[in-house]
């Protein structure tokens, strides 16, 4: 009877763990920044901010006066899951990163005809 009672917190305490770990999954991203300030300094990222990252999908951009550029990476909760500073990254280097961490761009609705 022990051991059956303890088999089972095991596999609760395991069937926890793994869901709290699914939670921490990246599922979007906001990129944090003043409007001008620091973004004044940095053109690759401002040209980064303001035309790329409307083009990914579950990409947002906050405006926080003062704030240097960064990257937050959420969990589907919401929860913060990790914050990546963008001012020594090129616009390249960027793009990139969203692409490494699995973000998609929006598909176009560029149609060309034959």
């Amino acid at each position: 009877m022990a051991n059956k009672l303890l088999a089972f917190l095991v596999l609760g305490a395991l069937t926890l763990a793994s869901a709290q770990e699914y939670d921490r999954t990246v599922v979007a991203a906001r990129v944090e920044s003043c409007r001008g300030c620091s973004l004044n300094r940095l053109p690759e990222v401002k040209t980064f901010i303001y035309q790329d990252v409307p083009q990914y999908e579950d990409v947002e951009f906050k405006h926080i006066q003062g704030a240097p550029p960064e990257l937050v990476l959420l969990a589907a909760t919401g929860e913060e899951i990790q914050r990546l500073p963008l001012s020594k990254l090129t616009r390249l280097e960027l793009n990139e990163l969203m692409e490494t961490r699995g973000f998609a761009k929006k598909p176009t609705n560029d149609k060309t005809e034959f």
